[in-house]
């Protein structure tokens, strides 16, 4: 009875406790549940002693109830401890509480402050367009003078080209660099298919590079080179510097430079790029073949094409292996690589190079791609320097026969190409008879097109070609095409270049209408 009553009074002192509790602090429940454990840990073992004793009197109904007791107090202890439990996990939701809510103290400061620069920012961009469109004015009417004198000019060295032509043709600039969006990713063939990392130029390069290309076209550098470097810094933070896509951009700002005429910094970042490619990719990947002939396009600029020739050949080696021995890239290849030993007086490579072109060209894109007249034009140049008369004049008559064809249809006695109206103006000469006016011809010069420069520069070519034989008359008629051609594609040009002269003041006019409308709008308020 004595041990029922003390457990009742302890049951009785629990729900006191329990009831003091719930109007006590985190700190006082903690420290009393720890006295409570205590009291209960001194009460477990007094039981046990007794146990023991009541064991050995043999009281059953007594040791009964002290067993019953005992697991009241277990019970007991394993409420107090799961409450100590719970208030050390209080005490955690406490603490990350508290550092959350100095999160939210700091990101409120910082919202306030960038809403401050928010502000700052977007008045000092309104003072800017107003700047700008102040400034825009006398912008468009220095570059509408600019674009005469620069079409006079033109038209002057046009008058000189086609005098020093009289005396010695020329052959077709250097070929274009590799753009990487068409290079990086060729279908390599089945056997390569393994060597060949399926590296792809992300979409947002291919974004960047088109927007690059076409500020620089429009000669606006101050704008397409800080946003190549601005890209390339950010590319470089997060790849790191030797990754691919910093390559690209390399070669993107590379080809920027190089329209700057900056070859030295251009040749700087190419040499980059291939190593890094090298490095990535692999020595024998597309990627880097097109860096190799960028590079080889740049040293053939610079009249560097001794160094040129090793870079070329080697992306001419790479092209093979990975697309096959006749597709056109390699054509382009063989191009690049020809005009090089051109440039060095290795003529029977050259040929060797062009005729190799010219017939993947003929098979693989077709007798009227713009690729077979220019090769066949390079060709007859490579000829010509040769002295090869008859095997230059065939080539040229065939672009001409054939630029005819697509613009007149099939040749009769009616409907001649230029070629053969010039040969016959020249035996007319000889033979004291009236030449037939060039006007009634029909106007063939009309086929050499705008968009068609290298029917144009074959016709200046076998003009001079006429002219180094004696037969001025035919190089008279073929010039004149020549010359009437390249005016018909000046005046269009200059009707353009107008045309959007003015429509660019008129949208300057217009910003700056709205403009002032603004900031009256914002005197009323």
């Amino acid at each position: 009875m004595i041990f029922s009553k003390a457990i009742n009074d302890y049951r009785i002192r629990k729900i006191e406790t329990i009831g003091k509790m719930t109007q006590m602090t985190q700190d006082e429940i903690i420290s009393n549940t720890k006295t409570v454990i205590q009291g209960l840990e001194a009460l477990r073992m007094e039981h046990h002693n007794l146990i023991s004793g009541i064991s050995a009197t043999g009281d059953n109904e007594k040791h009964h109830i002290m067993k019953k007791n005992i697991e009241s107090i277990e019970l007991g202890l394993g409420e107090a401890q799961v409450m100590m439990a719970l208030a050390s996990h209080l005490q955690n939701i406490e603490a990350e509480k508290q550092k959350l809510k100095t999160q939210v103290r700091r990101l409120y400061q910082e919202n306030a402050w960038l809403r401050d620069e928010l502000a700052n920012t977007q008045q000092k961009f309104q003072t800017s367009e107003q700047t700008v469109a102040q400034l825009e004015e006398e912008k468009n009417h220095l570059l509408f003078m600019a674009s005469m004198k620069k079409i006079e000019d033109e038209n002057q060295e046009q008058e000189e080209n086609s005098e020093k032509l009289r005396a010695d043709p020329v052959v077709e600039l250097f070929p274009e660099e590799d753009h990487d969006e068409r290079n990086m990713s060729p279908t390599p063939p089945s056997h390569f298919a393994n060597q060949t990392s399926g590296y792809e130029i992300p979409a947002r390069l291919r974004t960047l590079h088109n927007l690059v290309i076409q500020y620089a076209s429009q000669g606006r550098y101050e704008v397409a080179v800080p946003l190549c470097k601005q890209a390339l810094e950010d590319l470089e933070k997060t790849s790191g510097h030797d990754h691919p896509d910093v390559a690209t951009m390399l070669n993107i700002l590379a080809l920027v430079y190089r329209d700057q005429n900056k070859y030295k910094e251009a040749a700087n970042l190419l040499n980059d790029a291939l190593t890094i490619r090298e490095k990535t990719l692999g020595e024998k990947h597309p990627a880097v073949a097109a860096t190799l002939n960028n590079l080889a396009v740049l040293y053939g600029k610079r009249g560097k094409y001794k160094d040129a020739e090793p870079l070329c050949k080697r992306a001419l080696e790479i092209r093979e292996k990975v697309l096959g021995r006749d597709h056109p890239d390699v054509a382009k290849q063989l191009n690049n690589l020809a005009l090089l030993c051109q440039n060095q007086g290795k003529y029977d490579e050259v040929e060797k190079y062009y005729q190799r072109a010219l017939e993947i060209y003929e098979t693989k894109l077709g007798p009227d791609d713009p690729n077979v007249a220019k090769t066949k034009n390079n060709l007859a140049s490579c000829y010509l320097k040769q002295g090869k008369y008859a095997e230059a004049e065939v080539l040229y008559k065939q672009v001409l026969t054939r630029a005819h064809e697509k613009e007149f249809g099939a040749i009769d006695s009616k409907n001649k190409p230029i070629w053969q109206v010039a040969e016959e103006r020249e035996e007319r000469k000889f033979e004291n008879k009236e030449s037939t006016p060039y006007g009634e011809y029909g106007g063939w010069h009309k086929a050499a097109k705008v968009d068609s420069p290298t029917v144009t520069t074959t016709l200046k070519n076998l003009g001079a070609l006429y002219r180094r034989q004696g037969m001025y008359e035919a190089a008279e008629t073929l010039e004149d095409c020549a010359m009437r051609s390249r005016k018909e594609a000046l005046d269009l040009a200059k009707q353009s270049k107008v045309a959007q002269i003015l429509n660019d003041k008129k949208r300057s006019k217009h910003l700056k209408d709205e403009t002032e409308i603004s900031e009256k709008d914002e005197k009323k308020y």
